[in-house]
């Protein structure tokens, strides 16, 4: 059979921008691919999978509708298009002429009724249609074969429903009676009314009895109450919803079989589209792995050190300059090309050799280096050979045989260069390199350039890892890692197992291309003020990170597994209350019986909302909400809270020991949250629990190294608080911090006009809560829903905030007019975060820019804060040579790993450090505790 797919072009587009909104995608010079990067997936999903013989992409136009004319305020509250999407719309048709797949319009006509038409009049030709759409309106064309082909989203698959799927999603004997649903409920999102207080369950009721909108509004005297008395005032609207919901059958297009008919790709059309828009990945399976590459290789003759002639590849090389800065158009640079730059790589794998590359690196002010590993964890991995650079186009890899003793003496013979602190070292990620040597016993020294740290400042909501940066600001595709050691899964192997002949241009490259990436970072850390951050901040801090990783942690194993014994017991007891409160077994850990239970058995919510799959939604967000309905959902809230801390944390952390150290070594990530937070992994220690006593416990078993040391925990006291009240030069707050008065008791009062004696427990909760609302731009809905109060009440209480608190409000009106007027805001150190749609004329967009505006200074002032002092604690304990070590970061608390003997120096430095990293003019406290594990220290 003939198979025709009909796309909703603008549906499918909106979806694809959105779909990525959180996490979007740019180009290297600014362009946001996300819309065109999700329709381009979708659009190869269908061609791979579904394979059709026939396709065309439907659109409106913007010449009006009957649907306008019968009524005016069809489609009236619609927001204006997000300007990046409304930008990728070119890109966009040029992706569909590239696949040469017709699109069709019709002025007066939407793609609804373009689609509806061509499909009935395909499927009389013997066709098979799918309607591919997220529009639920598409469901009245169904037939034996007519389809909706909804594509897949959020890992789930993809979604085809016919006249059973349709019949039985909304509750009718007739896929005609779509519409008369849709005109009793009406659909906000195109302004069409329905009938006011018909939602979609009353209108699938009332259409099961009554079979059409015509019969209800004949039988209205049959019904009760307002129901009744809103179907009889509100008859005529409940017929023009009906017709604008009706799609239309009959628009004066030609349905052209053979125009229709799925083509060739046009390599022509598609090459430099998929380039411009940095498409790599969606390039190679279109055309294979013969894709153009961005780089031309031609053979060249060089010499290597001893002066023997080599042949190897020279590369052109072009610079772009850096994604945010369209917005600030006096920081560009200016775009630059290298050609033919020579990559001269060589193998240096004799004694000799490696004498002469030695002494040739010494005599260098800068060296760009690397190490090839057997794994990722830096902690396990064995060094496998170094690479360094010194020159754009040359590098040199030295292989490190497996044999422990040999292998050392290698690393030893290039000491003097790693631990020379007269030479600069750079690097991509270049602690986890300083992690590898430290376990060979050598201490990198030296100033340091972290190319992917350095991108992190440019553009922080983006991607660094040196692949995506090669590519975006050289041009240049590096060796792939799958090409030597295969994808990831069970059979990838490690570069030990490639020939060293293969690894030379895949390490040398990386050691190169890093340098290259160095040369035209440092320039733009300059222009964006970002410089001193760098020097001053991120690239010291490595060394204090590599510090804390290779020392790890002690965690009492003992005590998890008792632990995780007595979560298993409370467990499998708050399992079964909710079996005998419900009177029925199931299994309490599968979202569709649990939803059965709760809604089809308890009726615990009428209105319990369903996924797109039919099942309902559980989610602890839901529970919460339900909670004060019976008690079986707080034992089932009970039931996941421990069950996930049993395996994410008691039984996940003893598997997490190191072999070698016998200690639980972290990893932290200083290029992953925009807002220049640390976070960590294996295991995640930001995550740990801390707000629920059971949380706590685990806390527990983390403990000094031994008798005679005890753990130090400092944390910062209401930093936030204490940050905005400095940067907004906030008076009554800063007078608050300077009395040493308890900010949240000072807020209630003043938010009550009460005295500070007369606050009482709820009014200080309040007041905690619009503290920390404020800072993450929480509207009164928004705290209304988290203290239990009325919408009317919170936005009294915030209100009256501002009126007490006007600096606040002056200082986040001032961020956002600078924000808007430069595109960024900063924090007290000038780190940027970079506000792409803060003049979105859509408002969804633009809330979401206006509450980083808001948020990002403070977040990121307290980021940089304990940045600054874990940078100055460690260097006064290395220049007092204690024997202490600093442990862990965790938010904004520090833990140390302290001899007993030095608890009060190692206090003193704490706290000084703490308090004076950032000058302001509020004071900062710092809490310190002490104790034989985490949770007494803390």
């Amino acid at each position: 059979m003939k198979k025709l797919f009909l796309l909703d072009g603008m549906a499918l587009i909106y979806r694809a921008h959105f779909a990525l909104s959180k996490n979007p995608r740019f180009t290297s010079t600014g362009i946001n691919t996300s819309a065109v990067m999700g329709f381009a997936n979708t659009l190869m999903e269908v061609l791979k999978k579904e394979r059709p013989t026939h396709i065309a992409v439907v659109f409106d136009t913007e010449a009006p509708t009957e649907r306008h004319t019968d009524f005016e305020a069809y489609k009236a509250h619609r927001q204006a298009m997000p300007e990046d999407l409304s930008a990728a719309l070119p890109y966009i048709f040029k992706l569909i002429e590239g696949f040469k797949i017709p699109v069709i319009t019709k002025d007066g006509y939407e793609a609804d009724d373009i689609i509806g038409t061509l499909a009935k009049e395909a499927e009389k030709k013997g066709f098979q249609v799918f309607c591919m759409t997220p529009d639920k309106d598409f469901a009245q064309l169904v037939s034996d074969n007519i389809f909706i082909y909804k594509p897949a989203r959020m890992g789930n698959d993809m979604e085809i429903l016919g006249v059973p799927e349709v019949l039985a999603k909304w509750e009718i004997e007739n896929v005609t009676q779509v519409i008369d649903i849709l005109g009793l409920w009406g659909d906000a999102v195109d302004n069409i009314p329905g009938i006011p207080g018909i939602g979609e369950k009353t209108a699938k009721s009332l259409i099961r009895q009554y079979g059409s909108v015509e019969n209800i509004i004949a039988h209205a005297h049959e019904l009760k109450g307002k129901q009744r008395e809103n179907v009889e005032t509100y008859a005529e609207q409940g017929m023009i919803s009906k017709k604008l919901a009706t799609i239309i059958l009959d628009v004066p297009v030609e349905f052209d079989e053979i125009s229709l008919e799925l083509e060739e790709p046009s390599r022509e059309l598609l090459e430099p589209l998929f380039a411009e828009l940095e498409f790599r990945t969606i390039g190679k399976r279109v055309f294979g792995d013969d894709f153009i590459r961005s780089s031309s290789v031609v053979v060249s003759q060089q010499t290597d050190l001893f002066g023997n002639v080599t042949e190897v590849r020279s590369v052109q090389v072009v610079i772009h300059p850096p994604p945010p800065i369209e917005i600030v158009p006096e920081t560009i640079v200016p775009l630059s090309t290298i050609e033919n730059t020579p990559h001269n790589y060589q193998l240096v794998d004799a004694p000799e050799s490696r004498k002469a590359l030695v002494a040739l690196l010494m005599q260098q002010e800068s060296i760009s280096f690397d190490t090839e590993t057997t794994g990722t964890d830096a902690n396990l991995a064995e060094l496998v050979g170094l690479s360094f650079s010194i020159k754009p186009g040359e590098g040199y890899y030295i292989p490190v045989p497996e044999d422990s003793v040999a292998a050392q003496a290698i690393v030893e013979e290039f000491r003097p260069v790693l631990e020379n602190e007269g030479i600069k070292k750079i690097g991509q990620n270049i602690k986890y390199d300083m992690l590898i040597l430290k376990w060979y016993g050598v201490s990198v020294k030296g100033e340091l350039f972290d190319t992917m740290l350095a991108h992190y400042l440019i553009d922080p909501d983006t991607r660094h890892n040196m692949d995506v940066l090669s590519e975006n600001y050289l041009n240049y595709s590096p060796i792939s890692i799958t090409a030597l050691i295969g994808a990831k899964g069970k059979n990838q192997g490690t570069m030990r197992d490639v020939a060293v002949e293969k690894v030379v241009d895949y390490a040398a490259e990386d050691a190169d291309v890093t340098l290259q990436l160095a040369n035209v970072f440092e320039p733009m850390l300059k222009t964006l003020n970002a410089d001193k951050l760098a020097a001053e901040v991120e690239n010291p801090l490595i060394y204090v990170l590599a510090d804390i990783e290779v020392e790890g942690v002690k965690i009492d194993v003992d005590t998890l597994n008792a632990y995780s014994l007595e979560l298993e017991q409370d467990i499998r007891k708050f399992e079964q209350n909710v079996y005998d409160k419900c009177g029925v077994q199931f299994n309490l850990a599968s979202p569709k019986q649990l939803g059965e239970v709760l809604f089809d058995k308890l009726k615990l919510d009428p209105k319990a909302k369903k996924t797109k799959t039919g099942q309902y939604q559980t989610g602890e967000d839901v529970l919460l909400a339900l909670a004060h309905k019976s008690d079986i959902v707080q034992d089932i809230l009970d039931f996941r809270q421990l069950q996930k801390l049993k395996s994410t944390y008691v039984d996940a952390l003893p598997l997490l020991v190191n072999p070698k150290t016998g200690r639980v070594h972290t990893s932290f990530n200083q290029a992953v949250a925009a807002t220049g937070r640390l976070s960590s992994n294996n295991p995640n220690l930001q995550n740990i629990p801390i707000r629920t006593a059971r949380g706590r416990e685990v806390r527990r078993a983390f403990i000094p190294r031994d008798e005679n040391h005890v753990l130090l925990s400092a944390d910062y006291s209401q930093i936030e608080l204490r940050i905005i009240a400095d940067i907004s030069k906030e008076e009554n707050m800063l007078d608050a911090f300077n009395k040493g008065i308890d900010i949240h008791t000072a807020t209630a009062a003043r938010v009550y006009g009460i005295s500070i004696e007369e606050v009482d427990s709820t009014q200080r909760r309040n007041a905690k809560a619009v503290n920390f609302g404020i800072i993450y731009g929480q509207s009164a809905f928004g705290l209304s829903q988290n203290l239990g109060i009325s919408r009317k009440e919170a936005a009294e209480i915030i209100e009256q905030y501002f009126a007490q608190y006007p600096g606040i409000k002056k200082y986040m009106s001032d961020t956002m007019n600078s924000a808007r007027e430069n595109g960024f805001v900063e924090t007290i150190l000038g780190r940027r975060r970079y506000l792409r749609d803060i003049n979105s004329a859509n408002q969804t967009v633009r809330g979401f820019a206006e509450r980083n505006a808001i948020n990002a200074p403070i977040q990121g002032s307290a980021a940089d804060m304990i940045k600054v002092a874990m940078i100055n604690i460690h260097k006064d304990m290395k220049d007092q040579k204690l024997q202490s070590k600093m442990t862990m970061q965790v938010h904004d608390e520090l833990v140390f790993d302290v001899l007993k003997s030095e608890v009060d120096a190692m206090k003193q430095i704490i706290a000084y450090r703490m308090k004076t990293a950032i000058p302001t003019t509020v004071p900062i406290e710092v809490e310190i505790g002490q104790g034989n594990n985490w949770l007494e220290a803390h």
